[in-house]
């Protein structure tokens, strides 16, 4: 709980304006509309009272979860438990990330309005369900990340233990934290905007429903590929930096803690 909450807290502080501005171009405004380079750490009370929760909850289900499954380096089933594990996580974490995601990527788009004001905007209109809106697309988004992610991440360490004839150090797990993130976040960039889409949805709208292979539809017709993979690149940059941070943070907060 403490590693992973650590890790969260510092990954998602630090990188917090590179998210910032992939919201905004994703965004259906555009990105000069949605603020631009202004107010860079708009939504950040959101994600520094979020993170520590979302990520403690995340790694305490994957380890959890991998403990109670058949894994080990020479298993042929090690890559699907660390899949069904990472899998779990992004379940249960999802339903302390989507509430403060929501209100978030809303303060980034509208860097006049204050973190709390959107809250209690988002619940007078919306109610308790209005901050749940995107949570099938999120889930729908991090699990797919997470089957790329976390057996990778695993792999890369197992062979770079392999290859040195010991553990890796918390150094070398941040950097294949970082190439796995990075690949993950690129191919899984179509959901990400998806799931930006319907939390700026205005409520009613047609992407407010929370279908992705509508909003997928229509970001497609209106936009194209580029729409599609509108952010991909400060969204790679972020979660590579991020996959460093926060894998490295938590191997090395976990070792120091065991």
């Amino acid at each position: 709980l403490k590693a992973g909450g650590v890790a969260g807290v510092c990954v998602d502080l630090i990188l917090f304006p590179l998210d910032t501005v992939k919201t905004r171009l994703q965004s259906p405004q555009g990105f000069r509309k949605a603020g631009g380079f202004r107010g860079i750490y708009a939504g950040v009370p959101s994600t520094a009272i979020g993170s520590f929760p979302n990520a403690a909850a995340f790694f305490i289900t994957y380890e959890n979860v991998k403990a109670l499954l058949p894994h080990g380096s020479s298993s042929y089933l090690s890559p699907a438990t660390h899949m069904v594990a990472a899998s779990l996580g992004e379940v249960v974490a999802c339903l302390i990330r989507v509430p403060s995601e929501v209100v978030k990527q809303r303060a980034q788009v509208s860097p006049s309005s204050s973190t709390l004001r959107i809250l209690s905007h988002t619940l007078y209109h919306e109610g308790v369900q209005g901050l749940y809106r995107g949570y099938k697309s999120t889930v729908l988004r991090e699990i797919p990340f997470s089957l790329v992610q976390f057996p990778l991440w695993e792999s890369l360490k197992d062979l770079w233990s392999w290859k040195q004839g010991h553990v890796v150090d918390s150094w070398q797990s941040a950097v294949c934290g970082a190439f796995a993130g990075g690949f993950a976040a690129a191919v899984t960039t179509p959901l990400d905007v998806a799931k930006t889409r319907i939390m700026l949805a205005k409520a009613g709208s047609r992407n407010a429903s929370g279908n992705v292979l509508t909003a997928l539809g229509g970001i497609w017709r209106t936009q194209g590929l580029s729409g599609l993979f509108a952010g991909v690149v400060p969204r790679m940059a972020a979660i590579s930096l991020g996959g460093f941070i926060f894998l490295g943070t938590y191997e090395k907060t976990r070792q120091l803690l065991l």
